[in-house]
């Protein structure tokens, strides 16, 4: 019913990651979780993105840095933005979580990503960090740094990510009702529940 295309390198994804969960089992129904590289999604078909952090508006950025800190406080989890650095390469993290997503401890694992990067500042492109968090969950870190090293990994990761910009996908955190309403963004979680309770009365 919910896919959740995700990376760890945003804040508002922390958000949504955060938030999505407790929503999904209030409503009875699974998240497939599915990671991505969001600077491919950007590089292929959002390239505004990088332009915009060349040249912010600066009320407008701002306002966002305020606006993100409001939805951080409403859901109880701690942003530090922005983050000593930033953007972050992600691409280990997001291959642990694929190579971790059969094993059922994607959601421990991106969730000890989220908060080391966003929560504690740390930078998780580093192998101690990604190292330390392997210990937080009980994760064989030599198992895990070899995994995401094999070729099957990594094409998963570019599989994932080339789908979603084939579904028409721009952005983290894309979310798809039913495999073809798609909602972006953590504050379109009201209409992401609301698309769900229509289909389950519709049976």
């Amino acid at each position: 019913m919910i896919e959740c295309f995700f990376d760890c390198g945003s804040p508002w994804t922390y958000l949504a990651f955060h938030n999505l969960r407790p929503l999904a089992a209030e409503l009875g129904v699974p998240i497939r979780w599915r990671p991505i590289l969001v600077g491919g999604v950007f590089n292929a078909v959002n390239p505004s993105v990088y332009a915009a952090r060349e040249h912010p508006v600066p009320a407008k950025r701002d306002y966002m840095l305020k606006d993100l800190q409001d939805w951080a406080r409403a859901a109880g989890v701690t942003i530090r933005m922005p983050p000593s650095v930033f953007p972050v390469n992600s691409v280990k993290a997001m291959r642990g979580c694929c190579w971790l997503e059969p094993q059922g401890l994607l959601v421990p694992f991106a969730a000890a990503v989220f908060e080391a990067y966003w929560g504690r500042d740390q930078d998780i492109a580093q192998d101690a960090v990604l190292a330390d968090i392997c210990g937080r969950c009980g994760i064989d870190a030599p198992a895990f740094f070899a995994a995401i090293a094999e070729p099957g990994v990594k094409a998963q990761l570019k599989a994932n990510t080339d789908e979603l910009i084939a579904r028409g996908g721009f952005g983290s955190p894309t979310i798809f009702v039913g495999g073809d309403d798609l909602y972006f963004g953590n504050d379109r979680l009201p209409l992401v529940a609301a698309a769900v309770r229509r289909r389950l009365a519709a049976g």
